[in-house]
């Protein structure tokens, strides 16, 4: 399929006169949370909240900062999260995507808002 990038817009929603941030984050189906490198934690001065043990795709085990909370935006849709803070480029995993109801189109690598729910994002809770 290939690597696929969404345009996001991220917030400090806890302080609202700070600047959002524009990035191209990678989308990983494959990953559960919202990963940020070093440099977008400190342009939106977000606290860490905790620590969290990941397992990185080599295997290994890492100790790394959890921060937030983060306002995430991608076209019509809004969403907040924690964040792991690693790695040199941001990574949108599975929870923010499904708590905005997104969707990878593999065809044009891009991600989209769910086509069957183009105005307001839809959830299943069961």
């Amino acid at each position: 399929m290939g690597l696929v990038n969404a345009p996001l817009i991220l917030k400090n929603p806890r302080k609202p006169q700070l600047s959002d941030v524009t990035v191209s984050a990678l989308a990983d189906t494959g990953s559960v949370h919202l990963c940020i490198p070093e440099h977008v934690r400190l342009q939106l001065e977000l606290d860490e909240l905790d620590k969290k043990e990941v397992t990185l795709a080599d295997g290994s085990r890492k100790l790394v900062p959890y921060v937030g909370p983060i306002e995430i935006r991608f076209s019509n849709r809004i969403g907040f999260a924690g964040a792991l803070v690693l790695g040199d480029e941001v990574l949108l995993g599975a929870i923010p995507m499904e708590d905005m109801d997104l969707v990878v189109i593999p065809m044009t690598r891009s991600i989209e808002v769910n086509p069957l729910s183009p105005n307001i994002a839809t959830s299943i809770i069961k």
